[in-house]
């Protein structure tokens, strides 16, 4: 039906187009699509296993879509990634880039709108929060060079003529973030969601104020007489809206920060540098076994124990992965105290439940949904389900699903299910929770390469810094 669709645009866009044929054309003869876009958490990364980032994923699947190759190409800044668009370098820009008409001057035309985002003046807790812009006076606030942020740090500058402030085309704003949490700088400018994912693992930041209302985010094209690729995007993006793909990216990508809790965090991050270690490598062991990703296993544990090997419940649960007697008797474990008992029995129940859910539904939803029927049961899940149905949504959608799970507390909802009333409020806090504790080992050796480039960035600037001053003036 896809490849149909794209056959009957092409044709349409043909009709349109000169006798070179569009850019829609020349890119499914090519075979690639060359998308330009910036490092960056709510971007494009490496991440341990590839490629990962929420622009990424659009990316990919609009490849997909069209039939193509996908190259991506990472742009120093901004500026950058505007100029490899108008001299034709790229074929469109996936950068997180807030849109607005004009902005990127006449030849750049911007796509449809698929998230929105704030700008956000950043603080540590701890320090004197700043509440409106007359309190910045005498204060440091950093900013990306070349983001919509500089132009309205720049007009908040006119405001408060003893702010000072700098534009930094060596560090982004994640590192920016991380400076802000060690208190080498006092504030930084970041969009809402590259803090939302920042917080998770550095808590202490705090937003001061806004210094602009909600703006959309949106790809970017080259402007012109040919619109066929654009034409092709928006049609991509409304497919992704209808099917309810574009909302499981967006919970995929921030839904765990939405659940935020700053001390629930600290507590992680702390047992993290000192619990895990011990454990580590039994998670990875399992992990081998059974397929499973260690973090997962490693955040299940978390949750279930806080990677205590002697937990017990008054229920009668215990070990790392608490699991209970008829549980442990039906993995074959024979000491539930005992952590490479545990974590392998944990890994090998998880599997199990995991295999009764539909193989039809798409990770990562597989994987929420066998969270919650390895906390609650695997009836109990089907129960949410169909009562998802029942409410006209999908029962193979996370972001659905876990919308019914709290109707199993309800009379009137689960007097319509075979299993009866459940904790269903538990469970999806239970979900959430290792959502966010995975993310958080996922994301350990991004942040450790930040910070390890952030500071020798530093070294450079004050090294740089020395000579010019030591320099002899000719």
């Amino acid at each position: 039906m896809q490849f149909l669709f794209l056959f009957l645009f092409l044709l349409v866009a043909n009709s349109c187009g000169d006798a070179a044929g569009t850019r829609l054309q020349g890119i499914v003869e090519q075979g690639e699509l060359v998308v330009v876009t910036r490092n960056g958490f709510t971007t494009y990364y490496e991440g341990p296993d590839g490629p990962q980032g929420l622009e990424y994923e659009l990316a990919s699947r609009f490849a997909d879509y069209l039939g193509v190759h996908l190259k991506m190409v990472v742009a120093a800044d901004r500026h950058e990634l505007l100029e490899m668009l108008r001299r034709g370098k790229a074929d469109l820009a996936a950068a997180g880039l807030r849109a607005a008409a004009g902005d990127g001057g006449n030849d750049i035309s911007w796509g449809p709108t698929y998230n929105r985002v704030t700008s956000q003046l950043v603080y540590r807790a701890g320090t004197r929060r700043p509440r409106k812009p007359e309190a910045l006076a005498g204060a440091l606030v950093e900013v990306v060079a070349g983001t919509p942020q500089e132009h309205e740090v720049a007009m908040l500058a006119e405001q408060v003529p003893d702010l000072k402030w700098e534009a930094s085309r060596d560090l982004e704003s994640e590192e920016l973030l991380y400076l802000v949490w060690q208190q080498l700088i006092d504030h930084a400018v970041v969009d809402s969601s590259e803090l939302s994912l920042a917080r998770l693992l550095y808590p202490e930041l705090r937003v001061a104020f806004e210094l602009s209302g909600p703006h959309p985010v949106a790809w970017a094209f080259r402007a012109g007489t040919d619109d066929s690729l654009q034409d092709a995007a928006r049609a991509f993006f409304g497919r992704l809206e209808r099917e309810g793909e574009l909302a499981q990216l967006l919970d995929r990508h921030f839904g765990s920060a939405e659940s935020f809790d700053y001390v629930d965090t600290r507590r992680f991050l702390r047992h993290a540098a000192t619990r895990l270690p011990r454990y580590r490598h039994l998670f990875e062991e399992a992990a081998t076994l059974s397929g499973v990703d260690w973090r997962l296993l490693a955040a299940i544990g978390y949750q279930e124990s806080h990677w205590n090997s002697h937990a017990r419940s008054p229920t009668g649960v215990r070990g790392i992965m608490m699991l209970t007697r008829a549980t442990a008797r039906h993995v074959g474990v024979q000491n539930r105290l005992d952590p490479v008992d545990s974590i392998l029995g944990g890994a090998a129940y998880f599997n199990m439940v995991k295999r009764k859910i539909p193989s039809r539904i798409p990770e990562p939803d597989r994987t929420w949904m066998a969270l919650a029927a390895y906390n609650i049961g695997f009836g109990h899940l089907e129960d949410a389900r169909i009562l998802t149905q029942k409410r006209g949504e999908d029962p193979d959608k996370w972001v659905d699903v876990e919308k019914s799970l709290p109707l199993l507390h309800e009379k009137r909802w689960y007097s319509q299910t075979r299993h009866g009333y459940a904790r269903g409020r538990e469970a999806l806090a239970y979900v959430r929770n290792i959502r966010r504790y995975y993310q958080l080992l996922r994301r350990e050796e991004r942040m450790a390469a930040i910070e390890s480039r952030t500071t020798a960035q530093l070294e450079s600037n004050r090294l740089t810094s020395v000579a010019s001053a030591a320099s002899p003036v000719l």
